[in-house]
């Protein structure tokens, strides 16, 4: 019989034995070992490089800690960014301090550890924070903005090239995965380095904690700001009730969409004293009242709108001109346009969602709506499926690709306007019909970064757009513009004149009797061009030959020409589509939000 011997303690391989590891159960090496291995070599290291180790460490935490307080210093705005703020004493530093060193090693980590996550996260919103608000005017929403970081990659890509795109979209992800990681690294390495010193670091906290509610109560400031402060809490609170606002205003609006002046009113009544005629809607990108009164660029557009509305003048064409609202600011075009349009006040993405996902009447709509126009969209921006056309009540949309254009892109803006508005030309425009044509008309040379523009040729010289090669190539690299601030200002300038100059002249080439031309500013240009704390008016002008148009709005109190005088009326954007319906004719047939 076989004697079996009993597997003893002093029998078994070593851990660090060689086994099979495709033998289950067969020892190999443990990561855990390899792990301490590591650590036996980092202690040797140190051992016989204590002065270098020192050193090493000290910078380290040193490093740590200026990741910390800057983090929790940081303020959200680019203006606010000065050394001042970072010479302060922040609440937050204390009471973790305090928190830390209540706490036994394990939990302590993981607490260092999370807090710094969370920091982390805050100083990737406060970032987001300043871009928005330096091209946007307003702060990253947490839970609507995050689509509008693809159009940033878009726009750079059409700005600075596909490879510039790429790059600055890794450098954003590796940016935020960084600062994460690093932040929860450096609030370990510190709660360590209080629980070292636990004494020191109690005493410390709590003459800290005195300090900070002394400076509180005597307000004490150090260069005009507050010695103590809460800003990374505060910042934080905003953004959750940023988060908390957006979703009640989501239910509040849905009901306010609903509810519609007009909403019921028969096509038969709807514009009645504008039978007959053709309309034009027209958004000019970036045109706001900055172009008209900043005193770089005024003096340039100023002298384009005077030379046009006289030039219109000589055609038997006359304008009103006023100021509207816009319910967007340095970008989001969309929700300028559609706000405009509908008479709500769309300013932010989930708004325009549940805007276009109903049934409310927009002004465009209103015309279709009668039966007696055909109306058409002329969108050179739009470059890929856009499904809001039928909400929009436009029976054709001329895309992109649509418009036989065959020249070079000019930056963001796919082709210039004066290729766009002869395109509409030939295309709708100039065709003959049994109906009149109501058209919706978005140019976009003036597109941030306004580098290169292109610059007006003759009209029959337009053909299909290849005559822009040329002045493509030889106009000024947007990488030269975008981050100038005086030189943006200038090309802004510049391509506004463009714009204007490109749609009026249209209509004094091509219009009749019978055209009719609403033409306006999606928003403001960003802030490093129409300035700090501008206000979000744009012009709105209505230009016509037969004298009964203009006469409709006599109590508008508009100012005559196409630039409006600085006291002339200002209204919110959203106000204008019941205004223009009840000024020709229409009779208001309410739905509420019952209905």
């Amino acid at each position: 019989m076989p004697v079996i011997t009993p597997f003893r303690r002093s029998q078994r391989p070593p851990d660090d034995a060689p086994g099979d590891p495709g033998t289950p159960g067969a020892p190999g090496p443990a990561p855990l070992a390899a792990l301490g291995a590591r650590l036996a070599h980092w202690r040797t290291w140190r051992t016989r490089h204590r002065r270098t180790a020192v050193v090493v460490r000290r910078v380290t935490t040193g490093l740590s800690a200026i990741l910390v307080l800057g983090a929790l210093l940081l303020p959200n705005t680019f203006v606010a960014l000065e050394p001042n703020r970072f010479a302060r004493i922040p609440a937050e530093a204390v009471v973790a301090a305090v928190l830390l060193l209540c706490l036994p090693r394990v939990p302590r980590l993981v607490a260092a550890a999370l807090f710094g996550t969370a920091l982390g996260a805050l100083t990737v919103l406060n970032l987001l924070d300043m871009g928005f608000t330096e091209y946007l005017g307003r702060s990253f929403n947490l839970v609507l903005d995050w689509g509008l970081l693809d159009d940033a990659q878009s726009y750079v890509a059409d700005s600075m090239g596909g490879a510039a795109a790429a790059w600055a979209a890794v450098g954003a992800v590796a940016l935020t995965a960084g600062l994460v990681v690093l932040m929860a690294l450096a609030a370990v390495r510190l709660g360590e380095l209080l629980a070292a010193h636990r004494e020191r670091a109690a005493r410390g906290a709590l003459m800290a904690a005195t300090v900070w509610m002394t400076c509180v109560a005597l307000g004490v400031q150090t260069f005009g700001v507050p010695l103590a402060t809460t800003s990374a809490s505060r910042a934080a609170e905003a953004q959750a009730h940023r988060v908390v606002d957006t979703l009640r205003d989501e239910a509040a609006f849905a009901k306010e969409a609903k509810a519609d002046r007009f909403g019921a009113t028969p096509g038969a009544q709807l514009v009645p004293d504008l039978r007959g005629k053709d309309i034009v809607f027209a958004f000019i990108e970036s045109y706001g009242r900055s172009a008209v009164e900043d005193p770089v660029m005024a003096p340039g557009v100023g002298r384009t709108l005077d030379a046009r509305t006289e030039a219109l003048a000589k055609a038997g064409f006359h304008a009103r001109s006023g100021w509207l609202t816009s319910a967007t600011y340095g970008g989001s075009s969309w929700l300028g346009h559609s706000t405009f349009l509908s008479g709500l006040w769309v300013d932010n993405q989930q708004r325009y969602r549940t805007v276009t996902a109903g049934d409310h009447l927009t002004l465009t709509k209103a015309f279709e709506k009668t039966g007696d126009w055909d109306t058409v969209g002329i969108m050179p921006g739009v470059q890929k499926a856009w499904p809001e056309a039928d909400w929009y009540g436009l029976d054709k949309v001329y895309d992109a690709s649509d418009m036989g254009y065959r020249g070079p892109k000019f930056s963001w803006s796919t082709m210039p306007d004066q290729y766009a508005l002869e395109a509409f030309q030939r295309l709708e425009h100039g065709r003959r019909r049994d109906r009149p044509l109501m058209a919706e008309v978005i140019l976009t040379s003036s597109h941030q970064p306004w580098a290169p523009i292109p610059r007006m040729v003759g009209w029959d010289e337009v053909g299909d757009g290849s005559v822009y090669d040329g002045i493509e190539a030889a106009g000024v690299k947007a990488s030269d513009v975008i981050t100038d601030s005086a030189r943006s200002k200038e090309e802004y300038g510049k391509s506004i004149q463009y714009s204007v100059t490109s749609l009026t002249q249209w209509l004094e080439r091509y219009g009749t009797d019978d055209t009719v031309l609403v033409f306006l500013g999606d928003h403001q240009p960003i802030a490093r061009v129409s300035g700090n704390h501008a206000s979000r008016d744009v012009p709105v002008s209505i230009v016509a030959k037969d004298p009964k148009v203009l006469d409709a709005i006599d109590d508008w109190h508009w100012t005559e020409g196409l630039q409006p005088a600085k006291d002339a009326p200002v209204w919110r954007m959203s106000s204008f589509r019941d205004r223009f319906l009840t000024a020709y004719g229409s009779t208001p047939h309410p739905t509420g939000a019952g209905d």
